[in-house]
């Protein structure tokens, strides 16, 4: 039998998304507000989802524990309240769009998983806004 467990958690972040090669008016015109050079940020909430076998000795996919450890360790103490640009090496030359982030906890997550795993990573930068990645290319 294949289920999915599913485990939300939280963090608050600073980002400000711009180019380095572009003027300020091209950023101003392609990101707008996002692109203030003092930052801005978000309350963002994050839905990890891994999908497997039910093991039938502890009728787990995953245990939870382990996917909160795993969640904290990698998302929580790398991105809470940390300026997403300056502080956080993933985005020393990646713009830290929604979708980016999204990308960057899915490859932190994926590696610390068993192979079988699927992973599927929904973050929402707003209560309205927000980026859904599983691996798919």
């Amino acid at each position: 039998m294949i289920a999915t467990v599913s485990r939300k958690a939280h963090f608050n972040a600073a980002h400000r998304l711009h180019r380095i090669e572009w003027t300020d008016e091209k950023n101003r015109q392609v990101f707008g507000k996002c692109s203030n050079p003092n930052y801005h940020g978000h309350n963002y909430e994050l839905v990890v989802s891994v999908t497997g076998r039910i093991d039938r000795e502890t009728g787990y996919v995953i245990d939870i524990k382990t996917l909160k450890d795993i969640i904290k360790e990698e998302v929580e103490d790398a991105f809470d309240h940390k300026n997403l640009n300056i502080e956080v090496k993933e985005f020393e030359n990646l713009n830290p769009t929604a979708e980016n982030i999204a990308v960057v906890i899915f490859n932190k997550i994926k590696p610390r998983l068993n192979l079988e795993f699927d992973l599927e990573i929904i973050l929402y930068e707003t209560p309205r806004n927000f980026v859904t990645y599983s691996g798919m290319h």
